[in-house]
């Protein structure tokens, strides 16, 4: 980067530092290592680690090739991961020694496969080799970098196996207005101090945290969430830019004042939350704690961030995710295609200038199939209002209708993450004889607090109309979700129904 001292920037995760420029170093003999291994321009490179600054090695390096990078989500099983492999064929696979060994048997013989070690002391599986001895046998990479590919994410799966987001090139263009799109949502800036929140298997996480490394002074990575370990890294490393899910919020301020205010938070410039919906109510706390600082921010994986809004927006606007970005084209239709107009709810659908249009790997037809007139869905219901800010009512398979009546599970969680005792939760829908579909409501408590049914009904009863209270409760020590916080709803509605199936 001119005009950057990179021997000056630094990425750090728990007492190891690693400066910039020697990553930078280190991912041009990765890019010959890798190319020696078989990767050519287009191809794919599979990565499994935690959190670790090895993530920026690789990435240089596959840009340097022209190569996607297929971030693997550790907390996936051996056959999940075993399926993206066969899916996405990768010419090389990087990842910790003690994840690897977790998914030995999932590696394809003639994958070329590298360990890296980490804190957890684990041997690596027989098929794998040292990665650093492997790489440091190769010169830096001296030919013309080719056009970057960036990641190829895999999306969830909530219907069915994951499918492979694979992006064409990006033009010059699309890079200058990527960078810009960038900067709006995430605040970037040179000389920065980011903390990366989440996950970088996740396409937040990991898009922060690439423009982060490439402007902060530092980079801090953390392996797990930890709501007071998070206010102490602020005080301690002056961040300046985060990025957080509504999970993270709602922990930090269940803290309590005593502890809250034993941190200095106010290095914070800009923290950026987006994954999920954010409950009013949090959303109000947090900025009377941090101050005009949060910025909300609305796409997915296939969209890239398309919609944002700040502190000052948002209170004026409580409830919205904000308005499109310059570039972005989002409009509203109904189920037979129709656009609709201001304050009618109905199916959202996106594209941004600043992205290369996408397919799913080896799906063309699924691709098609979120497509109108060049714009995609993520599957999200909502509506525009006057001044053209968007507000989220659900996700379009989550809505459910009793009676007749549409009711979206979101709108209930956000009153329901505020009773007292409740930590988190996630409203679905489940068959119902009479009403086709009735609410039933999944709660991990807070600590070990005894909650009954009966109470959590009178505080609702406050809040929202009778027909959106759930009929059943069911409690759990803790909802299955991934490392961001983001909660499994399928998961948990198909053990519900196993569960009333056995009766």
């Amino acid at each position: 980067m001119p005009g950057v001292n990179n021997a000056d920037r630094s990425v750090v995760i728990g007492t190891q530092s690693v400066s910039c420029e020697a990553l930078l170093a280190l991912g041009k003999r990765a890019a010959s290592a890798l190319a020696a291994a078989g990767v050519n321009e287009g191809d794919a490179i599979a990565l499994l680690i935690r959190n670790d600054p090895i993530y920026f090695e690789v990435m240089q390096a596959a840009s340097l090739l022209g190569a996607y990078v297929v971030p693997l989500n550790w907390h996936s099983s051996a056959d999940e991961i075993g399926y993206i492999l066969s899916d996405c064929t990768p010419r090389a696979l990087v990842g910790h020694a003690g994840l690897l060994q977790g998914i030995s048997a999932a590696i394809p013989a003639d994958l070329p496969t590298f360990f890296v070690a980490s804190d957890v002391a684990t041997d690596a599986p027989s098929c794998a080799r040292a990665w650093a001895p492997y790489r440091d046998r190769f010169t830096a990479w001296s030919e013309p970098a080719r056009a970057p590919r960036g990641t190829m994410i895999y999306t969830s799966g909530t219907t069915g196996r994951p499918k492979g987001v694979r992006r064409a090139p990006m033009s010059p263009e699309q890079v200058s207005r990527n960078a810009i799109l960038l900067r709006r949502i995430y605040g970037i800036e040179q000389g920065m101090r980011a903390f990366v929140c989440g996950p970088l298997y996740h396409a937040s996480p990991g898009a922060f945290a690439r423009q982060a490394f490439q402007n902060a002074d530092l980079v801090v990575l953390q392996h797990n969430f930890d709501p007071e370990g998070l206010l102490q890294t602020i005080e301690q490393y002056r961040i300046t830019h985060l990025t957080m899910v509504p999970t993270m919020f709602v922990r930090l301020l269940r803290l309590g004042d005593e502890i809250r205010s034993k941190y200095n938070v106010s290095s914070i410039r800009w923290a950026t939350h987006t994954g999920a919906a954010c409950p009013p109510d949090v959303k109000r706390r947090m900025i009377e704690w941090w101050g005009p600082v949060i910025h909300e921010t609305y796409g997915a994986t296939e969209t890239g961030p398309a919609v944002g809004c700040n502190s000052y927006e948002w209170l004026s606007h409580p409830g919205t995710v904000g308005r499109a970005m310059p570039g972005t084209t989002l409009r509203i239709y109904d189920e037979e295609g129709r656009e609709l107009g201001t304050g009618q709810t109905g199916e959202i659908y996106l594209r941004t200038e600043a992205y290369a249009d996408f397919t799913y790997h080896g799906r063309p037809k699924q691709r098609e199939e979120i497509d109108r007139g060049g714009l995609v869905t993520c599957g999200d219901v909502g509506y525009v209002d006057a001044e053209g800010y968007l507000f989220i009512c659900d996700r379009k398979r989550d809505m459910v209708i009793s009676g007749g009546v549409n009711i979206y599970p979101a709108e209930i969680e956000n009153v329901l993450v505020n009773c007292p005792g409740v930590r988190d939760c996630a409203v679905f829908g489940a068959p119902d004889e009479e009403f086709g579909e009735s609410l039933v409501a999944a709660i991990e408590a807070e600590g070990a607090i005894q909650l009954r049914p009966e109470a959590i009904t009178t505080f609702l009863e406050r809040h929202i109309a009778r027909f959106k209270i759930p009929k059943r409760f069911v409690f759990h020590d803790a909802l299955p979700r991934e490392a961001s916080g983001k909660i499994f709803k399928r998961k948990l509605r198909d053990a519900y129904l196993q569960a009333n199936a056995r009766g």
